[in-house]
């Protein structure tokens, strides 16, 4: 069987010319040149500005700790599960110290702090105050070379300075953020119906993970400790808080010596928050008068459950209306242990201010 003769296909000069460049060249490579890496453009020093940054991490960061923690929780069919969380701290002293937030370790069966390169130190929790979100860890294996963060004060802090933020967001070690002090002043609340006033207010980044991480001022001291974000969806938004750094000083200290931090008070048990919302009733009712207290020794009259007398109804501090108990702990806290605070007391119709000083419920 033979093929039948195919017709013949004219083919123009053209079309050869076409077909012989494509056979002499690769389709891919065909009309271009070969692609090589561009030249690496030459720049000269970094700002002042950026050095001034640059310097400032490199000099903070070895004093950051990046903190893992251990919890046993109850499981869903009743056993036992361990999970493990994330924060951070740093340095605090040569011996070993690291300060942190307190929800970071609270309830931590074990923790282990991360320094520098190095690898994960076991520590143990030797103090915790709850009412300021503060703890201390000791570390058990000291490093030679610790490098404390230096400590500055927050006392003189000005709206608009800039402010730098290092910690561990989401897990990724020794990120730095940069923003400014946008707002003082502001309260915290954390446990107990307390609140810690003279709140930093910035716009540095801070995210989950940041917390318990230092603020820095421009000069690389440690003038807050981050301690939260204000935002729905859990991721920054602009808005953090840091505790300020003339707190930390006091109770640090405390927390090392006795593992616990003074607690301002005036001897007198307040009756729940809710409870005084739901009636209506604006201040802080006495729910209890500790005998010999300061409280005891004003005259103050608790709340009489018998015959329903509300008793003597707290509206001010130093002149400053009072109408939460959150507000007047506040107020307590920023006249410190020691001090005399003249309070404004409601019974019934008539008002009264009597002096009460601050002491320290814990002593």
């Amino acid at each position: 069987m033979t093929l039948p003769d195919l017709p013949k296909i004219p083919v123009t000069l053209e079309a050869r010319v076409a077909l012989l460049l494509a056979l002499a060249c690769p389709l891919a490579a065909c009309g271009k040149e070969e692609a090589v890496p561009r030249p690496v453009a030459a720049r000269g020093s970094l700002l002042p500005d950026e050095l001034t940054v640059v310097g400032l991490f490199e000099q903070s960061a070895p004093s950051v700790a990046y903190i893992t923690t251990e919890t046993v929780q109850r499981g869903n069919f009743g056993g036992a599960e361990v999970s493990q969380g994330a924060g951070s701290g740093f340095v605090w002293d040569a011996g070993g110290h690291v300060v942190t937030n307190f929800h970071v370790v609270k309830g931590a069966r074990r923790v282990f702090v991360r320094l520098d390169a190095g690898k994960p130190i076991e520590a143990e929790p030797i103090g915790g105050a709850a009412e300021y979100d503060l703890a201390v860890l000791r570390l058990k294996t000291v490093p030679k070379n610790l490098r404390p963060v230096p400590v500055g004060t927050s006392r003189d802090l000005r709206i608009g300075q800039t402010v730098y933020a290092i910690g561990n967001p989401f897990g990724l070690q020794r990120t730095l953020t940069k923003g400014l002090v946008s707002a003082l002043d502001r309260e915290l609340p954390t446990a107990n119906f307390r609140e810690v006033a003279g709140v930093i207010q910035t716009d540095a980044a801070i995210n989950p993970g940041n917390s318990g991480g230092p603020l820095l001022d421009s000069a690389g001291r440690l003038i807050g400790v981050n301690t939260a974000i204000r935002s729905a969806s859990g991721s920054s938004s602009g808005i953090g808080f840091a505790i300020p750094v003339d707190l930390v000083n006091r109770v640090v200290p405390s927390l090392i010596n006795r593992g616990h931090a003074p607690l301002p008070g005036i001897g007198v048990t307040p009756i729940s928050p809710d409870q005084v919302a739901r009636a209506g009733i604006s201040g802080v009712v006495l729910g209890a008068v500790g005998r010999g207290s300061p409280a005891a020794s004003a005259g103050l009259v608790p709340y009489n459950p018998q015959t329903g007398d509300l008793g003597d109804v707290i509206v001010g501090v130093n002149g400053k209306p009072v109408q939460t108990l959150s507000t007047f702990v506040g107020e307590l806290e920023r006249a410190g242990i020691d001090a005399t605070v003249e309070l404004t007391v409601r019974r019934g119709d008539k008002e009264r201010r009597v002096r009460v000083q601050v002491i320290d419920l814990r002593a």
